[in-house]
């Protein structure tokens, strides 16, 4: 007993110290050469990933005619709101080739509104078709069903690139060149990804259901959108926010088949500010204030999103 009396204060001193018995009073071990390794690569690729961004947002409040005399400091040069005035409308072409630009004037708020229509547009339809196409190939039993859903996922490798002739000569034959329904068709309809991601979640849903829903007599569409949709409104909103995302970054097909200010959307519009004359260069302030501000939107809603986002994605087994 007196043994354990006198070794206890010890032990409680040791704790106290921060030490635990068993180890000598020694602390963790320190962290190896692996792991200091693996922090600084990580620190790195943060860099080099947010330098652009960063780059970007210098030249955005910089002013145009500084941008020459000083193009390599990392902080803005002749500090400016002249690019996003020029962005909005609120400066005149004098002005903005006062500071050196080529008075380029960018419509903005139309051009706003045919990405929100275009945009919106390919989701809702793309969303919906693709929910009842995987609703078909996860819950329904017809002939062909797995080769016809192994076909669907074997046009995931073929490139964008190889679809852009046929679908600009079938947008032409319809005569829908230079129009909105002529951006949105080749994508409003269904695309592979969105079947396989949401056919994933409608394999998730207990038969029992459906079966209890049929003794009831409801139907098949009755189905889908009383219980199948009703249990994934988390999978088919994360899908949502990555067409929309998609089509608002769209660049090279509304370049192909835009060519007025009726049918142009935001991200094409941006080259109005590359234009130059023989007297002044490209607005390059003025350029990357709308690069900020077309970005924005999809920023801020991939940050609200991105952890539905990322669990949704990898619920699906996706690599």
């Amino acid at each position: 007993m007196s043994i354990q009396q006198a070794t206890l204060p010890e032990t409680d001193e040791s704790l106290a110290r921060g030490a635990r018995p068993d180890d000598g009073g020694r602390r963790g071990p320190r962290p190896g050469a692996g792991r200091v390794v693996a922090w600084a690569a990580l620190v790195v690729v943060v860099i080099v990933t947010l330098f652009p961004f960063l780059w970007m947002f210098r030249t955005a409040f910089s002013s145009n005619g500084a941008l020459y005399t000083d193009p390599t400091s990392p902080l803005p040069v002749g500090f400016s709101w002249g690019g996003f005035e020029r962005v909005f409308g609120l400066q005149s072409t004098e002005e903005a080739i006062a500071q050196g630009g080529s008075g380029a004037q960018l419509d903005f708020w139309l051009y706003l509104r045919n990405s929100v229509i275009v945009s919106t547009g390919i989701t809702i339809c793309q969303v919906t078709f693709s929910a009842m196409a995987a609703y078909a190939f996860s819950r329904l039993h017809w002939r062909g069903r797995d080769a016809v859903f192994a076909i669907f996922l074997l046009s995931l490798m073929v490139p964008v690139i190889f679809t852009l002739l046929p679908n600009f000569l079938l947008v032409r034959d319809l005569g829908l060149i230079d129009n909105l329904l002529g951006i949105m068709l080749p994508s409003m309809f269904m695309t592979p990804f969105a079947i396989f991601f949401m056919r994933q979640f409608f394999m998730g849903v207990p038969a029992d259901l459906e079966e209890a829903a049929y003794l009831d007599g409801a139907s098949k569409a009755r189905v889908f959108f009383t219980i199948i949709v009703p249990l994934n409104i988390g999978p088919i909103a994360t899908i949502s926010i990555l067409t929309y995302i998609n089509a608002w970054n769209d660049y090279l097909w509304p370049l192909m088949v835009s060519y007025t200010d009726d049918s142009r959307v935001l991200n094409v519009a941006l080259g109005t500010f590359t234009a130059q004359t023989p007297q002044t260069g490209p607005d390059w302030a003025g350029l990357m204030a709308a690069t900020i501000v077309a970005a924005l939107p999809m920023l801020i809603l991939f940050s609200v999103f991105a952890r539905r986002i990322v669990n949704s994605i990898a619920f699906t087994g996706i690599k």
